[in-house]
């Protein structure tokens, strides 16, 4: 199910993002990390859910895959596509949903307990000003503000305070080429990650970007 008038499909940088989780998930391992020592994954920016239902699925089928799934978004009409789409999935009442702006409602139980955090932000520049007058659900979507990675970017300075620093963890996130990379890695890298790029793919007029970041002190 699909609201595509308030919440983004799932497009390009989705299924970039699900097929190298697809290629990167064994029956012992997530893209390096053993998966008993995962014990919680974040979703950001869930919207319909269909990468933390790509999760829960795997569960199902993986008796090693014990994690908690949890899935955020600041759109209350996200979370209900959500819930939705889980339950279309037969698994619903698995994954635990959070209505959220970032980590702002988040519960300080999750503090220090993500191993791995996926987040499809924003990442088009915008030439307009979208305010409250004027802005639509939608435009939260796409919008990352005059450079292109604001969300990206407030997102990485709350991160670490939920990531698990004591084991060894991840940071999933899609950039483009229309943005000015450059200054983005040299903003990463002083907020205290590592990135490496493991993917990529050229659509239309534009590169898409996956990213992985860890923190240099893991």
């Amino acid at each position: 199910m699909y609201d595509f008038e308030n919440v983004y499909p799932p497009s390009e940088d989705t299924y970039l993002i699900i097929d190298y989780f697809k290629r990167t998930l064994s029956q012992t391992h997530f893209d390096g990390l053993h998966l008993s020592k995962l014990k919680n994954i974040l979703d950001l920016g869930t919207g319909t859910g269909i990468i933390a239902i790509f999760f829960q699925l795997k569960k199902f089928q993986n008796i090693n895959f014990n994690a908690n799934i949890v899935a955020s978004d600041i759109l209350e009409e996200a979370i209900i596509c959500a819930k939705e789409n889980e339950t279309l999935n037969k698994i619903q009442n698995k994954i635990q949903f959070i209505r959220s702006d970032m980590f702002k409602s988040f519960p300080e139980s999750l503090r220090h307990t993500f191993n791995i955090m996926v987040f499809n932000p924003p990442y088009l520049p915008s030439s307009q000003i979208i305010n409250d007058d004027n802005r639509k659900n939608i435009d939260l979507s796409w919008n990352g503000g005059f450079t292109g990675f604001d969300a990206l970017i407030s997102f990485l300075k709350k991160a670490k305070y939920y990531l698990n620093l004591e084991n060894k963890h991840y940071i999933y996130f899609v950039s483009s080429s229309r943005t000015n990379l450059t200054i983005l890695y040299n903003q990463i890298e002083n907020l205290g990650f590592k990135n490496e790029i493991v993917d990529k793919k050229h659509v239309f007029f534009e590169d898409i970007v996956l990213n992985r970041l860890s923190c240099f002190q893991s």
